[in-house]
């Protein structure tokens, strides 16, 4: 899952990105509300987390802003002023949830666990596809029973399908998903991430090819 991080103090920006790639999410990080505005634009995010202080367009006119052009995902707001004001006006521009500088880190990924449940009612269900299994909660995946030992970025890819199994994700589209602004790489690497990702499967004793290629298209979980 992908997340937009607004935020233009350098150590906050550096440890809460650390902190949401150990959860396995993919974070963008803009230093200003501007920038950031271009990156929701241009990149599909499940949340965004915006500092109410940013230089060029503030926090709270950015949320304003993003939700005027229609986009839902859920905005949490952070920001070192505690007063009510900043709160009712974050709110009032359709931020969903508001915290106070300095936060308790266990506390800021509990909440945005949260946030993220409300867009999707299976953000903390299993999935599951014939006998392959992931566990969001444990980041454990299993083939009838056997631990897969997967990469962040196979883990995350295998999530993507299966979060959407009645999807098409083209080579394009997987990119967006998984990979930051910040870590551009080709298309040639869906490939390799797709091929190694079979081969794990494979060793698992998966009896089919549970990933299809949809020539053209890009790819989907196999349907039997």
């Amino acid at each position: 899952m992908k997340i937009l991080l607004v935020e233009d103090d350098d150590r906050i920006a550096a440890a809460l990105t650390e902190a949401l790639t150990d959860c396995h999410y993919v974070v963008d990080v803009a230093i200003d509300g501007e920038i950031g505005w271009e990156f929701v634009q241009a990149f599909p995010y499940e949340l965004l987390v915006l500092d109410v202080m940013l230089p060029q367009l503030d926090g709270i006119s950015l949320c304003q802003r993003v939700r005027q052009k229609g986009y839902t995902m859920p905005i949490l707001m952070l920001t070192a002023r505690d007063t009510s004001n900043d709160k009712v006006m974050s709110l009032d521009v359709g931020a969903d949830d508001y915290v106070v500088k300095p936060f308790d880190l266990k506390e800021l990924l509990a909440r945005i666990r949260a946030l993220l449940r409300r867009g999707s009612s299976s953000i903390t269900m299993l999935l599951e596809w014939e006998q392959l299994q992931l566990n969001p909660n444990t980041y454990e995946v299993t083939y009838a029973g056997r631990l897969l030992h997967l990469t962040p970025k196979e883990y995350r890819l295998l999530e993507l399908l299966l979060r959407h199994s009645d999807r098409t994700f083209s080579k394009a589209e997987i990119l967006e998903h998984l990979w930051s602004f910040a870590e551009p790489p080709n298309e040639e690497t869906v490939k390799v991430h797709i091929r190694s990702l079979r081969q794990k499967l494979k060793q698992a004793e998966a009896k089919v090819d549970l990933i299809e290629t949809i020539y053209g298209l890009g790819y989907r979980l196999k349907h039997f």
